[in-house]
């Protein structure tokens, strides 16, 4: 078994375990009470002008442990928003990363960016548990679903006004997800999830089939300045980066040295 068949396993019984505690009638109760998303646009965050990071939360991953001992979400969060950060990827799987939609409230709770739920999202009964919890998009990775499965979770989130994006790694996957559901935001993994090894060609590889008018998102393996140049030139919109940044003793320069601008302190 992969490590994404074993993380998927994991998480429908997770869900399983969530929706007799509470059932999704009563999640749905409070769909209404939740805020609109006017103010904290995903899909625009991506394509304004520049090239756009969405700073990632991750307290550990299956291929490196536990990245950051001791910091809170609200300080890693306020400080992606002052170092830049056009919006936030908040990682809310508990058994292999540690995260939690605890995570996801205290962010958006904390600043103002708009937020993507990233797990293995395999149920509807996620869906709206995002939803509720305040995200504005969720991440769905092509990998992880069928077809029929990724058709109808994507309709539900778009349904409960949430955007998507629909992550791919190879040729295959691309294709599904343009013919399936025309993702309007692609994201391409340059980590294999079935061994984790990184490769940021991938990206580039996959990039020449992406039909114009599509939003691209780079995600895993990103780490200097020169690589997010090298990708806004051949039209990469977005990049999602988060061990570079979680490790970095000031996250809020470390992100400030990727978009290439100086902090306040130094001018």
């Amino acid at each position: 078994m992969s490590v994404l068949e074993r993380i998927v396993e994991t998480t429908q019984k997770e869900v399983r375990r969530r929706s007799k505690k509470v059932p999704v009638a009563d999640l749905e109760r409070l769909l209404s009470e939740r805020r609109h998303h006017d103010d904290r646009p995903f899909s625009e965050a991506l394509t304004r002008p520049g090239i756009s990071v969405i700073a990632e939360h991750k307290r550990a991953s299956p291929s490196a442990g536990t990245i950051r001992e001791g910091a809170t979400v609200e300080e890693i969060v306020t400080a992606y928003e002052r170092g830049g950060a056009a919006a936030l990827s908040i990682l809310t799987e508990g058994p292999h990363f540690q995260g939690s939609l605890d995570d996801l409230k205290a962010a958006q709770a904390a600043c103002g960016l708009p937020i993507l739920r990233k797990d293995f999202i395999v149920d509807r009964y996620q869906i709206v548990e995002s939803a509720v919890a305040g995200a504005d998009a969720i991440l769905l990775i092509v990998a992880a679903l069928d077809e029929k499965e990724l058709e109808a979770l994507y309709t539900e989130a778009y349904a409960l006004d949430l955007a998507v994006l629909v992550e791919v790694h190879d040729e295959e996957e691309l294709r599904t997800a343009l013919e399936v559901v025309d993702a309007d935001i692609i994201g391409i993994n340059n980590r294999n999830l079935i061994d984790f090894t990184v490769d940021v060609e991938r990206t580039y590889e996959l990039l020449a089939d992406v039909p114009t008018g599509k939003t691209v998102v780079s995600e895993s393996g990103l780490h200097h300045r020169e690589q997010l140049e090298d990708l806004e030139r051949v039209g990469v919109d977005a990049v999602l980066v988060g061990e570079r940044l979680m490790r970095s003793p000031s996250p809020e320069q470390a992100l400030l040295d990727l978009l290439g601008e100086a902090s306040d302190d130094l001018v």
